[in-house]
């Protein structure tokens, strides 16, 4: 029995259901962005209420970048295994849990008897258990999105555009409200609580984790994870390596340099703002201009996820890093000349920035998806995105001793070397995706799941056991003709 096909006729409510279970899971990456921009904000707060030689002291800066991400690539390689084996629903629902309680606690950071080492070290043990449960999120609701994206009844034209728009979009839109609470807040209360702006600004990202924890609380597991998962038999890893090693290094190896461009980029928002606001220190100028910065991110994203189902998540990437690196090169030659309107430059950074959601922002998210079996995809997706990580953390560290070697950061080589460099880099993801990542193809989880079971049939392994216990053929359904009846299916 198939599952009716979704045309225009189908109630309009019935549509949006469809489309808002793949929301439902990737919504979370919300509080990856917000956790991710809010900090920034609130290390400047920090700087005002305590004093920059405090936190030089306690090495706090080094601290809570480093455990931060520790705690995303423990969450993302922990919850990569537990969301193959244990479900995407729990993964979702446990990553949802720790984003909820993390978040209060690094708001009530405090030390013994008023102790700000004590202070900031609690605040450095929250961020870590924090990143924790956001990267578990990208295994977790990442790869639940993308696989509630090819459900039946979700038109095959728009498969890829709303698993871009609820991960990668939702991060993005993170980053821009982390930006602009923090303002608002300082509006509210003024520059004489800022205690209770730092606070508030962290803990109200409890607010979308609770909801998308209410969300989540009546969810499924997905179709395609009860008809393909091994959660209750052994995962043959050596067959899978065998036959999956080399897209895997290949996303993994572009989602790293990727991440090393983006994050180190984002020091580049600091510098604007100071030019801008010549060196000032009052914080509605200075959040007022990190909103407009971050907002750069959201047209690249949005055109994207519009442009990937017309020519695919590989060429769309490709497109992405080519661009983002012919922007990277003309800031580089131009710089002198961009940085005497400020406002241009400003401007020219945010293409910059756009490009690079436009292609691998997007992209990665539906390639390290998309590109291997239900029974190991929270895996193959946890590895790839905390090499991504492992790159901005690299990239933060190595970036600095650059810039010095180029003559320092007063120098004009010192601030054009990092755009010669990223550009480059860009230029050399999109070369690897040219030669080593397949292009997706139409049903292609359904086809890739079906292969893979005949490559483990082929290789002796016993493939009866794949799939949760219980589950009707009816609920199950005949996955090539439901396949076919959805192509005709429409979203709304």
């Amino acid at each position: 029995m198939n599952p009716p096909a979704i045309t225009m006729s189908t109630p309009l409510k019935t549509r949006i259901q469809k489309v808002s279970l793949i929301f439902a899971c990737g919504t979370a990456l919300f509080s990856d962005g917000y956790a991710n921009g809010v900090i920034g904000s609130v290390n400047t707060l920090l700087t005002r209420v305590y004093g920059k030689e405090a936190l030089s002291h306690h090495n706090y800066s080094t601290v809570v970048n480093s455990v931060g991400f520790a705690g995303f690539v423990v969450g993302m390689v922990l919850f990569g295994y537990l969301s193959d084996k244990l479900g995407r629903k729990f993964g979702m629902m446990a990553a949802s849990a720790i984003i909820l309680v993390f978040s209060g606690l690094a708001a009530a950071s405090s030390g013994a008897h008023g102790s700000v080492g004590g202070l900031l070290s609690m605040l450095s043990a929250m961020r870590f258990f924090l990143g924790i449960g956001l990267g578990a999120e990208y295994p977790c609701g990442s790869v639940s999105a993308s696989e509630q994206s090819e459900e039946p009844g979700i038109n095959k034209g728009a498969w890829h555009r709303w698993l871009a728009l609820s991960t990668n979009t939702m991060i993005d839109f993170g980053f821009v409200i982390a930006a602009f609470v923090p303002l608002v807040l300082f509006w509210i209360f003024g520059p004489n609580h800022l205690h209770a702006v730092w606070r508030l600004s962290l803990g109200l990202g409890i607010i979308p984790a609770l909801g998308v924890f209410l969300w989540r609380l009546n969810m499924d597991e997905p179709v395609r994870y009860k008809k393909d998962s091994m959660k209750y038999t052994r995962i043959p890893y050596v067959l899978v390596l065998r036959r999956y090693w080399k897209s895997l290094a290949a996303i993994s190896f572009v989602w790293f340099l990727y991440d090393m461009i983006v994050y180190v980029f984002g020091i580049y928002s600091s510098t604007i703002v100071n030019n801008v606001t010549g060196g000032s220190t009052d914080l509605t100028i200075v959040f007022g201009w990190n909103v407009v910065i971050n907002l750069f991110y959201m047209p690249g994203t949005i055109l994207g996820a519009f442009v990937i189902d017309y020519l695919g998540p590989k060429w769309t990437l490709i497109v992405g890093l080519v661009l983002q690196a012919i922007i990277g090169f003309f800031m580089s030659g131009f710089y002198l000349r961009l940085t005497d309107n400020i406002a241009a430059f400003a401007v020219v950074y945010g293409i910059f920035l756009s490009f690079g959601e436009f292609g691998p922002g997007n992209c990665t998210f539906i390639l390290a998806s998309k590109s291997c079996p239900t029974a190991v995809r929270g895996q193959f997706f946890g590895v790839a995105a905390a090499t991504g990580k492992l790159g901005a953390f690299i990239g933060t560290w190595i970036f600095p001793p650059i810039i010095k070697a180029f003559g320092g950061p007063d120098s004009l080589r010192g601030n054009t070397g990092p755009f010669w460099i990223g550009s480059a880099l860009a230029l050399l993801s999109a070369l690897i995706t040219f030669l080593f990542i397949q292009p997706l193809t139409p049903d292609g989880m359904a086809r890739e799941d079906s292969e893979f079971r005949e490559y483990l049939e082929v290789n002796g392994y016993d493939t009866n056991q794949m799939g949760l216990v219980g589950v009707p053929e009816s609920e199950v359904g005949e996955e090539s003709k439901s396949r076919m009846s959805s192509e005709e299916a429409m979203v709304a």
